[in-house]
């Protein structure tokens, strides 16, 4: 099992970019299942990967300090990928400043499938993301549903004007959502969710799975009731909502949130693939 600190200059961002790795190697369990290490590191080798997005002021290490991602990520042979966002809400700056979205959904996957061996396949492909991190994982999968066969949202929503007047109104957490610009700015814009799903399903656009999970303590429990009721009544599929009893914002929450993610309800493999 490798865990690695990536860092490189992004064109997109036109700075320099972090990214943590946890990626699958060869291990005593394959041995001890009969394979070999030349039959494992044959030609074509790929990796499903879990694009994991941190929440608000985060960074790419969160996961692997604070939840047991590295472990999941061998138990189950799945590439984790967990890029620092540095508070700008996985979005494209409505001013002309950095575009993190498409940091994200194009020249990231881009970048990383050229140095390591992740299957660019769309069922092969997950986004996922707490907090702030749920938020961008909703806008990856709505946004661009050809590239994510599902979607993993813990305690996030779907960005909406109603969500963000409230913000506005309390002034909470300012530094976070003042790049999605004011509310008239925001609806109808490109991170409009609500609307843009609403064309989604219009359209007939075929959506990835969405699987959530929220506490019952935690403050973003009626924006995720809010948000599964709204894509479900678009006809989107929502396999798993689940309201853990007891549970804030906390990564007690999240951490049960990633195994059972990768044990039961992503279409995960456990093995290699080979294309």
């Amino acid at each position: 099992m490798s865990v690695i600190r990536f860092n490189f200059f992004s064109e997109t961002l036109a700075q320099q970019a972090t990214v943590t790795i946890c990626l699958p190697t060869y291990s005593v369990r394959d041995a001890a299942n009969g394979m070999s290490a030349k039959e494992y590191y044959r030609q074509g080798l790929k990796y499903q990967t879990l694009w994991l997005l941190h929440g608000g002021g985060g960074d790419d290490a969160d996961y692997v300090i604070n939840s047991n991602i590295v472990r999941y990520s061998e138990e189950h042979k799945v590439a984790v990928v967990c890029p620092a966002d540095y508070n700008q809400y996985y979005t494209n700056d409505i001013r002309g400043g950095a575009k993190y979205f498409d940091y994200i959904v194009d020249e990231l996957p881009r970048v990383l499938r050229g140095l390591f061996p992740l299957s660019a396949v769309r069922e092969d492909n997950f986004i996922g993301g707490l907090s702030m991190g749920g938020c961008g994982a909703f806008k990856c999968a709505i946004a661009r549903p050809d590239i994510y066969g599902a979607a993993l949202i813990m305690s996030g929503s779907i960005l909406s004007k109603e969500w963000l007047e409230g913000r506005y109104q309390t002034g909470r957490n300012y530094v976070l959502f003042s790049r999605l610009g004011t509310p008239d700015e925001f609806e109808n814009g490109p991170d409009d969710m609500w609307s843009l799903a609403k064309k989604q399903a219009e359209q007939g656009t075929e959506m990835p799975k969405f699987y959530l999970s929220v506490g019952s303590e935690d403050f973003t429990l009626q924006v995720m009731r809010d948000s599964c009721e709204y894509i479900r009544s678009l006809g989107f599929d929502v396999p798993v909502y689940e309201e853990v009893e007891g549970l804030k914002h906390e990564w007690k929450l999240w951490d049960r949130t990633l195994e059972l993610a990768l044990n039961s309800w992503l279409p995960v493999k456990n093995v290699p693939v080979y294309l």
